[in-house]
């Protein structure tokens, strides 16, 4: 974890902070002087080395010093932390859904492969993880905003949190998502399934249910546990269209404000944030698998 967050912080560090120039336009704008830049760069120590900059920059991140936002003029941690928690309530509301859903129809569809159940299960999946997000969310927002009017079409949560706003966006997201983790469950359950250990208890008499939840199911779920833990990295940078489309002021969104802006302070942060996420994830899938799998060990 330690080395890969060293690496993107040294490939983030010379595309943005190596033309100092650049930086300094960013920051002061490009009506300003070059004298002002020159005092701008001095005064926070870009004239320095390199290698000393890139210490002292890594230092300051670790110690929670990401610098001012240029777009909202303030320190780019308080703008950060409220749009995390944001994002982490959409992506622990859409995982509360997704999870249940997905195994429980990938295990079903699994245990009985080629069945009219599993064709069904099959097909619903492909269709709903077909359609992106970018075209399910006008479509749903047609029918439940427009046309039956039971729903907010927006999720800024101007008057503070509310679960009826919060509706809409975790749809989007529950509908493109959950096909895709069940046809993973449904795949390594249908392998499983054809395995001579299963077929060995089956034949000794074994109640089935028992075969299921105690020799299938542990080893069924170690392919969608990884996958479950890659859709949390998707779920914090990668659902800028449904945070943009539905005004909801989540980390996604900040992203992209943080782009259009040229807020080079912001992408900073926003990038080693998400890269921490990805590899702490991945960090706790591995540590999942000793769980799941008893024959892995780390030596």
């Amino acid at each position: 974890m330690i080395l890969t967050m060293i690496v993107v912080s040294v490939l983030l560090f010379l595309a943005l902070e190596v033309n100092i120039e650049s930086v300094a336009i960013k920051v002061l704008g490009p009506y300003s002087t070059q004298e002002q830049r020159d005092i701008w760069l001095q005064a926070h120590g870009y004239f320095d080395p390199l290698v000393v900059r890139y210490v002292r920059w890594l230092a300051d991140f670790a110690a929670g010093e990401f610098g001012e936002s240029i777009r909202f003029r303030t320190p780019v941690a308080e703008v950060l932390g409220p749009r995390l928690i944001n994002t982490g309530i959409l992506a622990a509301a859409t995982m509360a859904l997704v999870i249940p859903i997905s195994l429980t129809l990938g295990v079903l569809a699994g245990m009985r492969e080629g069945s009219k159940l599993d064709r069904g299960i099959s097909v619903s999946s492909i269709i709903t993880t077909s359609v992106p997000e970018f075209a399910s969310a006008p479509l749903l927002s047609a029918v439940f905003v427009f046309w039956l009017g039971l729903l907010p079409g927006t999720s800024g949560m101007t008057d503070g949190f509310s679960i009826l706003q919060l509706v809409m966006p975790v749809m989007v997201l529950v509908l493109y998502d959950f096909g895709y983790v069940t046809r993973m469950t449904r795949a390594s359950m249908a392998e499983v399934m054809t395995t001579q250990y299963i077929r060995t208890a089956v034949l000794k008499g074994l109640p089935y249910r028992q075969v299921i939840l105690r020799h299938a199911l542990r080893n069924a779920l170690i392919a969608p546990f990884t996958v479950i833990m890659l859709q949390i990295n998707w779920l914090l940078s990668g659902v800028i269209v449904v945070e943009y489309f539905f005004a909801y002021k989540g980390f996604g969104a900040l992203l992209l404000e943080a782009s259009l802006n040229q807020d080079i302070f912001l992408i900073e942060a926003c990038a080693m944030v998400a890269v921490f996420v990805a590899v702490t994830t991945q960090a706790l899938a591995d540590i999942g698998y000793t769980y799941l799998n008893p024959r892995i060990r780390f030596s």
